[in-house]
């Protein structure tokens, strides 16, 4: 009887600690998928900002401390101030990186110069003149390596704020529902293509761009200059039409160029079900101001790419939106 008893007991211990277990387990999970949301982002800027301003008010305080003289309030909100600007600068740039092969490139160069900081340290002479020599070209070197992320830092600062500008004066003068109107209008015949491709499962890239960069799409595509209709959408990305396997360029009001072929995008980090057609919509968001609408050829669902960032399953509601809003 004893030996019976101190079996189920341990059999009654060993159940409660499998439950015990999964409810940690389900605990942690949640946490982590709290972690990997926007709560992360929040919390990430957070420790940016907190540490060098907490460092900050220590510094000043000692400082005041030991020459006794007043802690000066203009300088301390100044520096915070500067602190949070780079903060946030810091958080742009990894946004525009994240999700690329430059976060690697990144921890490589930061371990390089961990490592040639400790070399020079242990006075190695030897390999602290080899990696001082590498890094005398680093700034070349940065410039060359993140070309794309420069180049779409400057595109996303430069053309937006240009292109909000003009909107707002726009506005101003001719009222928003006049501007809500004339969208509608000519983003109608694309909406209504979309539901027809949809229907048949017809594979499409359909990428709009602010601004038309004749060198960037010339030498890889068929120029259009058409204007934008359904039947000529259609058209184009028929199976049998010559055009069809590509992406169509559309820009001021206008089919600029068809069958162009785009940057892929880097991102290791895509579903596995993305093809050839989704990597080029999003690479041409990340090297340049445009959206791009997919339209996958197996499954006839849409998605959206703007800024390296993808939107799946999107219903023509909020595509006629989306349009509206960054056409």
């Amino acid at each position: 009887m004893g030996l019976f008893a101190l079996a189920s007991f341990s059999a009654e211990q060993r159940k409660k600690e499998i439950s015990i277990r999964k409810v940690l387990g389900a605990t942690i999970s949640q946490l982590m998928v709290l972690l990997s949301s926007s709560f992360l982002k929040l919390v990430f800027i957070g420790i940016i900002i907190a540490v060098p301003v907490a460092f900050l008010i220590m510094q000043e305080w000692l400082e005041s401390f030991v020459v006794r003289t007043p802690l000066s309030l203009w300088v301390f909100l100044q520096s915070a101030f500067i602190i949070i600007l780079v903060a946030l600068l810091i958080y742009y740039v990894y946004t525009l990186i994240r999700n690329t092969l430059a976060v690697n490139l990144l921890v490589g160069m930061f371990i390089i110069t961990v490592f040639y900081w400790i070399v020079k340290g242990l006075h190695m002479e030897l390999l602290t003149t080899i990696i001082d020599k590498f890094m005398s070209v680093g700034i070349i070197a940065l410039i060359v390596i993140f070309h794309p992320e420069i180049r779409r830092f400057l595109l996303l600062i430069g053309k937006n704020a240009f292109l909000q500008k003009n909107k707002a004066w726009w506005g101003y003068l001719f009222g928003r529902k006049e501007i809500e109107r004339n969208n509608l209008t000519r983003i109608k015949p694309i909406i209504d293509a979309c539901k027809t491709m949809k229907k048949t499962r017809t594979g499409a890239l359909i990428v709009f761009v602010k601004f038309y960069d004749e060198q960037f799409f010339a030498n890889s595509c068929e120029v259009v200059d058409a204007k934008i209709s359904k039947r000529l959408l259609e058209s184009i990305f028929q199976k049998n039409s010559p055009l069809h396997d590509g992406a169509v360029v559309i820009s001021e009001n206008k089919i600029k160029s068809a069958s162009c072929i785009l940057p892929l995008t880097d991102n290791d980090q895509l579903p596995s079900q993305f093809g050839l057609r989704h990597r080029a919509g999003i690479g041409v968001s990340e090297t340049t101001d445009a959206v791009a609408v997919i339209i996958s050829e197996e499954t006839g669902e849409i998605s959206y790419a703007k800024q390296g960032r993808v939107r799946m399953n999107v219903s023509f509601g909020e595509l006629e939106k989306l349009l509206n809003k960054d056409f």
